[in-house]
């Protein structure tokens, strides 16, 4: 029979090991869906109690910051989404093809001109444009462009189908390029 001390302790220190690291990312992305700080630490310690409470499943040597993210979207969807307002409806025929994305990817040998926009420029504007987004959107984006996940990955955080995920993210695409075109000019990212 184990030492239920002993055991305890080694739960502890693998979970320190592999999960402890994540929390500055989990707080960045608690925060951008939540808009607050004080809800954005609640959902990020909910979510490390909850992940502590059920380590005996995770996977050794699977992708721990994943699994984090995961537990921490269930537990957003599942309690902070409930409490809040029905979700803005958008008219996917009202966002405007503007040219950014072709400006970006014509000047951009990077394969990911959003992200290297994003890595430029992540000021109060940008901020504001990713926390304007309606929820659905939000979540894919931040995963996507801030958090480096890929789609499959977002697809399994966020319990969504990839073709939801990629059509998500092309329309949250969208709608931040129809409101940074102007930041965009201003700031000297397309002429």
């Amino acid at each position: 029979m184990a030492d239920p001390e002993a055991t305890q302790n080694q739960k502890r220190k693998t979970f320190e090991r592999e999960a402890m690291p994540h929390m500055d990312a989990l707080y960045r992305t608690a925060l951008r869906m939540t808009k607050n700080e004080s809800d954005a630490e609640d959902l990020v310690q909910e979510t490390m109690i909850k992940a502590y409470r059920f380590w005996d499943k995770f996977e050794p040597g699977s992708n721990c910051r994943a699994w984090l993210f995961k537990i921490m979207t269930n537990i957003f969807i599942n309690d902070y989404r409930s409490k809040s307002r029905a979700p803005v409806a958008v008219d996917v025929d009202d966002i405007d093809d503007n040219y950014l994305y072709g400006q970006l990817a014509s000047q951009s040998d990077d394969d990911n001109p959003e992200r290297q926009l994003f890595a430029k420029v992540f000021d109060k504007d940008v901020r504001k444009a990713i926390e304007e987004l309606p929820e659905d959107f939000r979540l894919v984006v931040i995963l996507s462009f801030l958090e480096g996940f890929a789609y499959q990955e977002i697809a399994e955080i966020a319990d969504l189908q990839l073709g939801t995920v990629k059509s998500r993210l092309h329309r949250g695409r969208k709608l931040l390029q129809k409101r940074l075109l102007d930041y965009a000019i201003t700031n000297g990212y397309v002429k």
